[in-house]
């Protein structure tokens, strides 16, 4: 309730799903191959591609893809990260342009009368246009600014959906689905199986397998080839760390550095006014479908409330009223409490009462969208700037910090100039620096003092024998490192690798020998029409299913829908050939075949008709794109500047931690 309007990230979820189903029909992942043109028509400034002559900017590509990282990682998204998404992002924008210039082309278009109404009855009504009431211009450009847009550019997003939903509506209104195809559709889906089963699993067959050496030995020199440099190269290092954290307990910084950080960036100090307020809720139900409310249950919710407040006035305790009766259950369980609020994060009419009221009041009734509201003020704070001296705890480590990474950074590139003339060991000696020369190792290993640092193992990974001692930076500060011996790949000997040798070969003839026993498996059981005497001959174990359905599991066979889906094709009395089942394989004899009924062809009838015909509006649509996509490359309507979105790409412009 009030929790979710506290929660300035909903609203954006909500509107970023609008945007996507503007331009993710699934398309780009059902097409597969990306728009790859490459027009050698130059481009405007700032801009990665164009289609049909709208061009496609860099800007909104970043957007984009900044938009899929966050929802890839559920937030912010690292910075390093976004570059994967830039293609995709312009594969996802160039496919939306195309499918606007095609809906301009048809003549549809997209009316403000049509824009309003999306806006108050679509995904964003309930955001815009809370119980029916529009929030305000003020909220509304909020809203906008929440997401990175202007109003315009927000009401654009909303008419190029609305417009590809007219051409998604156009290109397939000719789909029909016939009456053979949904008897078919409910035939298959509800068909059910009953059926023995055997199945042979890889452990089974690996139990009977006892390479003598002279298998293995023969399998090692006929896959010789695969072992040859299988021992990667290694290399061994000898480093020293410059610090970060070390320096950073030996600096100081003075009153009068943390004055003017504070000067400088005294918006981060600032408090906006809030209150910490609890509430009692009592809800009253939505407007239904035709717009209208059920009068009575807001009477009762009416009365309940008053009843309520009756009690709070005559000095029961609050926290345990709201504990017992409220009925928003996040606030609920802490005694109705919501915590501190700044303005613009509740609706209008809780907010209003929440700030009027002197500290220690309650309310009286406040009636918002979501029911009837008692509203008490535990504690009130007025807009105010922090003072300095609340605020040194928190600058003092950022400046310690920062000076620590300067003063770290100066003494690295000191060590390294005095190593590059004398030696990294001698420099090291020299500035008190300890050395560590490491054993040999492989690129993906870890480093003494440091950890996983792939920056470091590539820059060790590249450099030449006798090159001049490099610096890198890491996590933690600074690496210096010079390059003492190479190891480089080896081929191992067949008594090194033997135990390896062992379990590939062991694995390979496990693989090859139960194939061998499903089918002789299923040969037996055919010819002796009886799985159960075949199984015991070879091993297998049988069991019997429950009559299932296509989206059925079953213990060893797994999900239905997919080799064992042929038992739905099958008479009672057929048994299967070698199936793939689970990890290992499976022969059926199907016993029992149930068709669906009279009565439940006739009940799923409707809802397997809309299916269909939803799935093969898809696929009309789908052709259409793909035309669509192929006509405008045809005709050089699709320019792509690949350097252009390179660059977009590696500018990152993440939001990184």
């Amino acid at each position: 309730m009030i929790r979710f309007l506290q929660t300035p990230g909903r609203a954006k979820k909500i509107f970023l799903s609008g945007i996507l189903v503007v331009i993710c029909f699934a398309m780009v992942a059902y097409l597969g191959n990306s728009f790859s043109s490459i027009g050698s028509n130059a481009l405007g400034a700032g801009a990665v591609a164009r289609v049909d002559g709208v061009e496609i900017a860099a800007a909104d590509v970043l957007r984009e893809a900044q938009s899929m990282a966050r929802r890839q990682f559920g937030g912010r998204a690292p910075a390093q990260f976004v570059p994967f998404f830039a293609k995709q992002a312009a594969d996802q924008l160039i496919l939306k342009q195309a499918l606007i210039r095609s809906a301009d082309n048809l003549g549809l278009r997209v009316s403000d009368e049509e824009l309003q109404d999306e806006l108050q009855h679509g995904q964003l009504g309930a955001t815009l246009f809370p119980g029916g009431k529009f929030i305000g211009q003020p909220a509304y450009e909020e809203f906008a600014r929440q997401n990175e847009l202007s109003v315009k550019q927000l009401e654009q997003v909303e008419r190029d959906f609305i417009l590809i939903r007219k051409l998604q509506s156009l290109i397939s209104a000719g789909a029909v689905v016939t009456d053979a195809e949904i008897l078919q559709a409910i035939q298959q889906s509800n068909t059910k199986v009953k059926f023995e089963y055997a199945v042979l699993t890889p452990d089974v067959i690996a139990k009977g397998l006892h390479p003598a050496d002279a298998e293995i030995k023969a399998f090692y020199e006929q896959k010789k080839a695969s072992y040859v440099n299988s021992i990667p190269e290694k290399r061994k290092i000898r480093y020293a760390l410059i610090e970060t954290s070390k320096l950073q307990t030996q600096v100081k910084v003075s009153p009068g550095e943390i004055r003017s950080y504070y000067q400088q960036h005294q918006d981060q100090y600032r408090v906006p006014e809030q209150v910490s307020v609890r509430h009692i809720l009592v809800k009253t139900p939505p407007a239904g479908p035709d717009g209208k409310v059920d009068t009575k249950a807001v009477d009762a919710a009416r009365a309940k409330a008053q009843e309520l407040l009756k009690q709070v006035k005559s000095g029961a305790d609050f926290a345990n009223l709201a504990q017992k009766s409220s009925d928003d259950p996040g606030s609920a369980k802490a005694g109705g409490s919501l915590g501190w609020i700044q303005r613009g994060r509740t609706v209008p009419e809780f907010e209003k009462a929440s700030f009027s009221l002197p500290k220690g009041e309650t309310s009286d009734l406040v009636q918002s969208t979501f029911g009837f509201h008692i509203i008490h003020v535990d504690d009130k704070q007025s807009a105010h700037l922090k003072p300095v001296e609340e605020v040194k705890s928190e600058i003092e480590p950022l400046l310690l910090q920062q000076v620590a990474a300067r003063q770290s950074e100066v003494q690295a590139s000191a060590l390294l100039t005095q190593a590059k003339s004398g030696g990294l060991e001698k420099a090291a000696v020299a500035r008190g620096v300890n050395l560590i020369t490491t054993d040999f190792l492989a690129h993906s290993d870890t480093l003494p003092g440091i950890g996983a640092a792939p920056e470091l193992m590539n820059a060790v990974f590249t450099a030449r024998e006798k090159a001049p001692p490099e610096m890198i930076q890491t996590t933690s500060g600074y690496a210096l490192f010079e390059l003492a011996e190479i190891k480089p790949p080896a081929t191992p000997a067949f008594e090194d690798i033997r135990s390896r040798v062992e379990s590939e070969y062991k694995s390979e003839r496990t693989n090859t020998l139960l194939g061998q026993k499903i089918q002789e498996l299923s040969d037996r059981a055919r010819a002796q029409h009886d799985l159960k005497k075949a199984a015991k001959e070879v091993g297998a174990e049988v069991k019997t299913s429950d009559f299932v359905l296509p989206t059925s599991q079953v213990p060893g066979i797994g999900a239905m829908n997919g080799s064992a889906s042929v038992a739905f094709t099958m008479k009672a009395g057929d048994i299967s050939g070698p199936l793939n089942a689970g990890n290992g394989g499976a022969v059926l004899h199907i016993l029992e075949r149930q068709e669906p009924t009279a009565g439940e062809i006739v009940a799923k009838k409707p809802e397997t008709r809309d299916a269909l015909l939803e799935s093969k509006r898809g696929e009309i649509f789908n052709i259409y794109v793909t035309n669509t996509r192929q006509q405008m490359e045809k005709a050089g309507k699709i320019h792509i500047d690949e350097e252009a979105l390179k660059r977009a790409a590696q500018s990152r412009g993440g939001e990184g931690e």
